[in-house]
Order: structure tokens, then C-alpha cells, then sequence
């Protein structure tokens, strides 16, 4: 390798291998690879429409918290609590804040309605803003 000036080393390509290190499996007995056929002009699929799974709702709360502001997603119907977790648990990566299920409702810290409403919209469920 060569240095360019100032002791950086070049990254324009410089020399080749050498050798293909990968040259001795061709006289292993291994069959030679061939590129796989393209299929011929396929249509592409229709995203599939995202099921109805109910209506969720989503306010923002600040009673009993000592002036934090918690936005709230409840009325989630016929999904157990592991799926209400994967679902803060995106929520609380999106929000880059924190949260929890607490008494079958989802709670992430902050007023988080746009991106909690997105990620329920994602899901399948049919978010409406509640409350004022």
C-alpha cells in the first residue's frame, strides 16, 4: 500500500488481491455458480390493506402525574398484553422517550399523540385523538 502525503493511507483502489481466494473451490467438486433466471416482466403485488382492528384512542393526560404530560393509547380490543408490549416498545423507540402498559392502556411519556398515532396506523388499529 502506498501513503498518500501526511501519512494517510490511499483509498482509491491501490492494488488488486493478488490471487482469488475463492479460485481453489472450482476444482472441489463444487458446482459452478450460475446466475439465477429473472422472471419475466411479474407484476409487482398490491400492499395488502391494512386489516381494521378497532378503534384506539389516544389523549393526553397530566392529572395525578405532577404536571407531566403522558399520552395515553387505550381501548385496544382483542390483543393480549405481549402485543400491547412490542407495540410501546416501538412507540418508545420512535419517541426516543419512555413508557408502559399499565391496566390494559399504553402510556409513553410526553406529548407524543402524531407518532403514537402513526405507529397504531402502521399496525392495523384505527387511531381517533380524544379529548381536548
Amino acid at each position: 500500500m502506498t501513503m498518500a502525503g501526511g501519512g494517510k493511507i490511499s483509498t482509491d483502489g491501490g492494488e488488486g488481491l493478488g490471487q482469488n481466494p475463492f479460485g481453489a473451490l472450482s476444482g472441489a467438486g463444487w458446482p459452478a455458480f450460475t446466475k439465477a433466471p429473472q422472471a419475466a416482466a411479474v407484476p409487482a403485488k398490491a400492499p395488502a390493506p391494512a386489516k381494521n382492528r378497532g378503534r384506539v384512542e389516544i389523549r393526553r393526560e397530566t392529572g395525578n402525574r405532577g404536571g407531566k404530560t403522558v399520552t395515553v393509547a387505550s381501548g385496544f380490543i382483542g390483543i393480549g398484553q405481549p402485543e400491547k408490549e412490542q407495540l410501546a416498545k416501538r412507540m418508545r423507540a420512535a419517541c426516543g422517550c419512555g413508557g408502559t402498559v399499565k391496566d390494559g392502556a399504553i402510556e409513553i411519556q410526553g406529548d407524543q399523540r402524531e407518532t403514537v398515532a402513526r405507529i397504531l396506523t402502521e399496525a392495523g388499529f384505527r387511531p381517533v385523538m380524544a379529548g381536548g
